[in-house]
């Protein structure tokens, strides 16, 4: 099973997030999680993943322009991607300031490529979202996603 964490951040901030969000998806058995930045992350990257989950903070209610940028050119691989599970999170600079839309931006592109995308029932429903630097209580909700995501692929894969 391949999650991959991939994330745009500036303040350090999504990035704590995103190492979170990978230590909870080791977490579950038989799981090899690759970390990278988006400027850094391939076609391939996503193609060869089972997970693929995005980060990035929230401006001006939407994603960084890096991240829009690789989901841009996710067109070159459309219909590949389709069955990954695939999440967002972000950060941002204030409550009320965009986070949900830059989630719901995510997951839109995510959802046009036929992924599956799992709600969150008891928190954070979206995605995992914080403002600013993510406290301890954030960074365990990120880690709860990655190992939800990760159950979930798992179970899919024995289908």
């Amino acid at each position: 099973m391949r999650v991959l964490v991939t994330y745009y951040s500036k303040t350090k901030n999504t990035e704590r997030m995103a190492r979170a969000i990978a230590e909870g998806a080791k977490e579950i058995k038989g799981v090899n999680v690759k970390l990278k930045r988006v400027e850094n992350t391939s076609l391939k990257d996503l193609v060869e993943s089972d997970v693929i989950i995005i980060g990035s903070p929230t401006y001006y209610g939407l994603m960084a322009a890096p991240v829009k940028r690789l989901l841009d050119e996710t067109v070159k691989i459309h219909g590949k991607l389709e069955g990954k599970v695939g999440g967002a999170f972000t950060s941002s600079g204030g409550s009320a300031t965009g986070a949900e839309t830059t989630l719901m931006s995510i997951l839109q592109a995510l959802l046009v490529h036929g992924m599956i995308i799992q709600g969150d029932p008891e928190n954070k429903h979206y995605g995992a979202a914080c403002v600013g630097k993510p406290d301890e209580e954030d960074l365990e909700l990120c880690r709860r996603m990655g190992r939800r995501l990760a159950k979930l692929a798992s179970c899919l894969a024995k289908k």
